[in-house]
């Protein structure tokens, strides 16, 4: 099956969208304690994404052998995700790790798209 991937994050939430031709299911969370208003805005939108395919996942929506296309507004994600440059952030690096994992283990096929802010669906879901 084929879905769209849209992620957003903050010091506050993260919230994604995964889009399939017959559904849309939009999720928001508050921030854990151990994160909120400790991490940055970029480190957010990674855990963001690691959560979302997780979430995806355990809920059955993305299935092994899946293709999805994550939709990324951030253009230092896009080049980090799309190049395999190493960050100087252990924190994204271990984001990195783990979705890298999900994406492995499950036999993801997995394309990145660079959209415009305006056209993220998971910024308007909050």
């Amino acid at each position: 099956m084929k879905h769209l991937f849209y992620f957003h994050g903050d010091v506050k939430n993260i919230s994604w969208v995964i889009q399939t031709d017959e559904s849309t299911a939009e999720q928001n969370r508050e921030q854990v304690d151990i994160y909120k208003d400790k991490i940055s805005d970029l480190q957010s939108k990674y855990i963001a994404l690691h959560v979302g395919l997780f979430w995806g996942i355990g809920v059955f929506i993305i299935k092994n052998d899946d293709c999805i296309k994550i939709k990324c507004d951030d253009k230092k994600i896009f080049e980090h995700l799309t190049s395999k440059i190493k960050s100087t952030d252990e924190f994204i690096e271990k984001r990195i790790f783990f979705i890298n994992q999900l994406i492995n283990q499950r036999k993801l096929n997995v394309e990145f798209e660079f959209i415009k802010q305006n056209e993220n669906l998971a910024i308007r879901k909050r």
